[in-house]
């Protein structure tokens, strides 16, 4: 199996003076990131076979049990209209991820397309982060975080 990909995904994440971490011999990268409203880890993966590229961000928030439904809201609600990219909540254990990825059949990646990947994801984390926290600790209604957070954005 090639690595081409996987190679080029290494490069970007140098070239951008990303520190990151391969996984095993996976080619998977892991990283931390910090925005303007908190921090937390991050993961970049190639699946050469299928020629596709994902990103997740790993939300530090993990929901207690009785939030769940309020942040499947919230994440619904979020989710509608975005065009690039999804929340997802493990329902077992309460994680929150915000993935990104792309088909690339037929062509191979670009740093320009990881670039776009890449910063288009932690941009919709660092902007949701506060309404994941506030709706994860107390009993704001979900449509009233979301009011709030795309009111200023």
């Amino acid at each position: 199996m090639s690595k081409k990909n996987f190679d080029i995904l290494v490069t970007f994440f140098k070239q951008e003076n990303w520190q990151h971490s391969q996984q095993d011999n996976e080619p998977i990268l892991h990283m931390g990131y910090e925005g303007n409203n908190g921090r937390w880890s991050c993961y970049a993966k190639v699946r050469e076979l299928e020629q596709q590229c994902a990103f997740y961000s790993i939300c530090p928030v993990t929901v207690p049990n009785n939030r769940y439904l309020a942040m499947a809201e919230f994440l619904t609600r979020a989710n509608y209209g975005l065009i690039v990219g999804n929340f997802e909540m493990n329902m077992d254990d309460g994680k929150i991820y915000y993935k990104t990825s792309l088909d690339f059949e037929g062509d191979n990646l670009s740093l320009m397309l990881i670039k776009q990947l890449v910063y288009s994801n932690v941009e919709i984390m660092d902007t949701y982060l506060r309404g994941i926290e506030v709706v994860a600790s107390s009993e704001i209604l979900p449509r009233e975080a979301i009011a709030k957070l795309e009111a200023v954005a």
